[in-house]
């Protein structure tokens, strides 16, 4: 079986797929206006100011979200994980990207056809309804990280940057170990602060015991303390 109909097939028929809802029919007709594409490591998804032609779901690997601010700085708006969908508010909403996907590892990502989508909500309101729930789901997730990227301090939001790698990629089989193996510079980029100051807080964590560093490799040693840097912000 090739590449694309293996993740096809997880896009559809995987138990956490919102696509479940769905009669057979309907997802072997969704499926045949789905296609799918191998991106490389730092390749981009979609671009920002582009137009949506449907709805991206990734299968395998990891994309970041991002923003350019002042000066081109990046700051990462979401992670996204296999099964999760990407890009969606804009096609929802009959926008243009505001923002600009970009593949951090070898990654497979499948795109269901506009006109096909919509066909598919407009005669099945479980389909809308699972969709809108990711929605507001999501919106949440987002509300909360503004808030925490404006408010906490630094220990704060880089202990909140590792909750949240944690949240959306869990741990090796040794129950410690990220799964994700960011660079320093997304760290940073995804804590909203300068490399420098991400390098120095990681090594104030590993001394306090909070976590161990071994190159890219984390791990967590006191998951408690950690939520509680967070907490206190």
């Amino acid at each position: 079986m090739d590449t694309e109909q293996i993740a096809k097939d997880k896009l559809f028929y995987s138990p956490e797929s919102i696509f479940n809802c769905l009669s057979k029919e309907a997802k072997d007709f969704l499926r045949e206006h789905t296609t799918c594409k191998s991106y490389r490591k730092g390749e981009m998804v979609f671009v920002d100011a582009s137009t949506p032609s449907g709805l991206i779901s990734l299968s395998d690997g990891k994309v970041k979200i991002i923003k350019k601010g002042a000066g081109g700085r990046e700051q990462i708006v979401r992670l996204s994980r296999p099964c999760g969908f990407i890009g969606y508010r804009a096609l929802f909403a009959g926008e243009n990207y505001h923002a600009s996907a970009v593949a951090m590892e070898p990654s497979v990502a499948c795109i269901i056809e506009k006109t096909a989508l919509f066909y598919v909500m407009k005669n099945d309101p479980n389909l809308t309804f699972a969709i809108l729930k990711s929605l507001a789901t999501e919106l949440g997730v987002s509300n909360a990280r503004t808030v925490n990227l404006t408010q906490k301090h630094i220990r704060g939001r880089l202990a909140e940057a590792l909750l949240c790698l944690i949240d959306t990629y869990g741990f090796c089989d040794d129950g410690i170990t990220l799964k994700a193996q960011f660079s320093r510079d997304n760290i940073a980029n995804l804590s909203n602060m300068t490399t420098s100051n991400a390098i120095r807080t990681l090594s104030a964590f590993a001394s306090e015991g909070v976590i161990d560093l071994d190159g890219r490799k984390i791990k967590v040693l006191n998951l408690e303390q950690l939520q509680k840097i967070s907490n206190i912000g």
